[in-house]
Order: C-alpha cells, then sequence, then structure tokens
C-alpha cells in the first residue's frame, strides 16, 4: 500500500490555492448577479403618490440611491406635458397605461410622449441606475449618485438601453404627483404581472402653499390642467388647486383604508412627511420593510446627512436634494405665510387636515408660537 506524505509547505500553499480559487468564483458570480436580471416573478414594483412639493423628491431619492432600485422621478410629466390641452380626469387613463407598461420595463410606450428631436426622460439624472454602469461608468452600483454629477458626466441612453437596464433590478419604484384617485390603478392593483404597492405620501397643506407660492411659475401648466382647464384668476386657481389636492389625499386613503377591495389590502402604506423629518431612519425602515428592501449602513449615514442639515435651502436647490434642516423645512410656512393664506387654506383643506392629523391655527400668535 502506497503512503504519500505532503509536508506543512506543500499544505499551506494548497490552502492559499483552494481559497484564492474560491475568491476568484465568488467574485465572478457577484459581477454578474450586478447585471443579470432577477426572475421577472420576483419583481417588486412600488409607486410613491404624492403632490408637488410635498417631500416627494426627498422620498424618490431614498428609493433611487438603493442599490436594488431602478427608479424614475414623475414619469407621468411626459402624459401631462404632450397632451396639457385636456383636464386630469381625461389624462389618468393614458397616465395609468403609461405606469403599466414602464412597472414592466416596457418603455416602447414613451416613443407617443417624447418629440421626435428630443429623446431624453423628465429629470433622467435623478435615477441612479440610470448614472451607474452600464449606462454610465460615473457611479458604481453600490455607491451613492449625485445628480449634478451625473449632468455633467453622463449622457441620456436611448429607450431600448433604459429598458435593458430596467429589468436588472429587483424593484422597480415610480414617483407620481399626477394621479388624484385610486380607481383608475385597479388594474395595475390586480394584474398577475405586477407585485405593486402603493406608498402614499402627503404634507401639511399649509407647508405645500408656503414652497408652491415660491415656485409658483413652475406650476402654472399642472394647475390648469388640475382645474380641467377653467379660466380662474391666478389667486383663487392656488387654493382650488390645493383643495383638489386636499380631496384627493382623503378619496385615496379613505379607499384604501376605509373596507378597501381585496386586491388592495396590504398594499397601501400612508406616511406623512412630518414624521418622516422628526425620525427619517424609523419612518424610512418602516417603508423599505413594506416593499422588501433592507437598509445599508451606507444608506443610513446619508439619510441622516440631508435631513439634520442647516437652514431650510434655497429656492435654487427647490428640485435638488441637499443638505437641509428637515425639521425647519417643515415648518417654515408658520413664519413665511401671512395669517390670512394659511387662514383660507385651512378652510379649503378643512376636513382633510382633520382627518390626516394636522391641527390648525386660529391666530397669528398661535401660527409663530
Amino acid at each position: 500500500m502506497l503512503h504519500y506524505r505532503v509536508n506543512r509547505n506543500t499544505m499551506i500553499f494548497l490552502v492559499i490555492l483552494y481559497g484564492s480559487a474560491l475568491l476568484l468564483v465568488c467574485g465572478w458570480y457577484m459581477q454578474l448577479s450586478l447585471y443579470n436580471p432577477p426572475p421577472s416573478n420576483a419583481k417588486v414594483h412600488v409607486l410613491v403618490l404624492s403632490s408637488w412639493r410635498s417631500g416627494s423628491s426627498f422620498m424618490g431619492q431614498v428609493f433611487s440611491q438603493h442599490p436594488s432600485v431602478f427608479y424614475l422621478m414623475e414619469p407621468g410629466w411626459h402624459v401631462w406635458t404632450q397632451l396639457r390641452q385636456n383636464g386630469a380626469r381625461a389624462l389618468r387613463m393614458a397616465l395609468r397605461d403609461l405606469l403599466r407598461s414602464l412597472f414592466q420595463c416596457d418603455f416602447s410606450v414613451m416613443e407617443s410622449y417624447l418629440p421626435e428631436n428630443q429623446k431624453e426622460m423628465f429629470m433622467w439624472s435623478h435615477s441612479r441606475a440610470l448614472c451607474s454602469p452600464p449606462v454610465c461608468p460615473l457611479t458604481p452600483r453600490n455607491q451613492l449618485s449625485n445628480q449634478t454629477h451625473c449632468l455633467q458626466n453622463c449622457k441620456p441612453r436611448d429607450l431600448k438601453t433604459v429598458e435593458e437596464v430596467c429589468g436588472f433590478y429587483s424593484h422597480v419604484v415610480y414617483k407620481e404627483v399626477r394621479i388624484f384617485e385610486l380607481e383608475s390603478l385597479y388594474p395595475l392593483l390586480q394584474d398577475p404581472n405586477l407585485d405593486l404597492r402603493i406608498i402614499h405620501l402627503v404634507r401639511d397643506p399649509r407647508a405645500v402653499m408656503r414652497s408652491k407660492k415660491e415656485l409658483a411659475e413652475s406650476f402654472v401648466n399642472d394647475n390648469t390642467i388640475v382645474l380641467e382647464q377653467k379660466r380662474i384668476n391666478e389667486t383663487e386657481g392656488q387654493y382650488q388647486v390645493m383643495q383638489e389636492i386636499c380631496r384627493s389625499h382623503l378619496r385615496i386613503n379613505e379607499r384604501a383604508v376605509l373596507n378597501p377591495p381585496p386586491f388592495l389590502k396590504g398594499r397601501y402604506k400612508l406616511v406623512r412627511y412630518e414624521d418622516v423629518t422628526r425620525n427619517p431612519l424609523q419612518e424610512i425602515k418602516s417603508l423599505y420593510q413594506f416593499v422588501g428592501l433592507e437598509m445599508t449602513t451606507q444608506l443610513a449615514k446619508w439619510i441622516y446627512k440631508v435631513t439634520h442639515g442647516k437652514g431650510k435651502g434655497s429656492i435654487q436647490e427647490a428640485f435638488d436634494i441637499t443638505s437641509r434642516s428637515a425639521t425647519d423645512i417643515s415648518q417654515a410656512w408658520r413664519t413665511m405665510l401671512p395669517h390670512n393664506t394659511v387662514k383660507r387654506v385651512q378652510e379649503v383643506c378643512e376636513e382633510a387636515m382633520s382627518y390626516l392629523g394636522y391641527r390648525t391655527v386660529n391666530s397669528e400668535i398661535e401660527q409663530k408660537s
């Protein structure tokens, strides 16, 4: 019988060789897993449903920066821009059908809404997935992206490339501010090809009014569509738009919470912007859990940084996510809005404010205290 003796140095060499081979195989696997699409039935689809100036850009980035998420900011902007001669009610089905296609990573539908000389999507640089390989080498998939750097260093890609990239991710998240009821979304919730979760973000309407007033010119076309093309003077129109926004939040929440249809149960979550500003990590962890995402150390640090800055930010930063004091922003209406404006907003949004837990103020002294 033959006996083989292996000396100590040879044994060490074999162990190192085996370990190196194992690391190499694991590295190959990890690289492949970054760019191989998950099984279609494993995808989770998330709609962040909100209104203008309600903290939805920040909430969108909370998802966009996650390495498992493909995100787009307000794809419905294209519908409202190309068909702006209509009212919101007439456009809701077109918007619903757009979302259905995009959730399934079918971007051919965008051809109907993009001008021939412009093939880039609205706010594409706010999507980390479109600032990362294989679209752009700027931001590794496990790193956080910067919208300004992306705009400077990356280029918008053709729809076919965007479609392929969408398929690489386990979670597809879109943020929308142009949906005013849930019923038009029922076919998406019942579609066996979609696993749709709805996050409904609301904000104190007085804070929304304060923020919209600073950027009034940016919302002229949207306001006209919300008001169904009615000719109303600008001041009164702002209050009527706020009234419709408040009514829509009330309708959506009541439909989802009070005797919801079976296919909606467990797939809707309400969150108030003010609660996020008070406990950002706790609230966002809860949202991640709702859609099946894990909080990372890097994301937790980023969330803390962008919500614990100083001041309220400038008008120039209105659509950017920079480090600010989230609490200061949420309460800025108290010192920046005239009391007569606050009083009028409270009148047109009285029912929604009461239902969503926003206390009214009855004097200028109470407002500023």
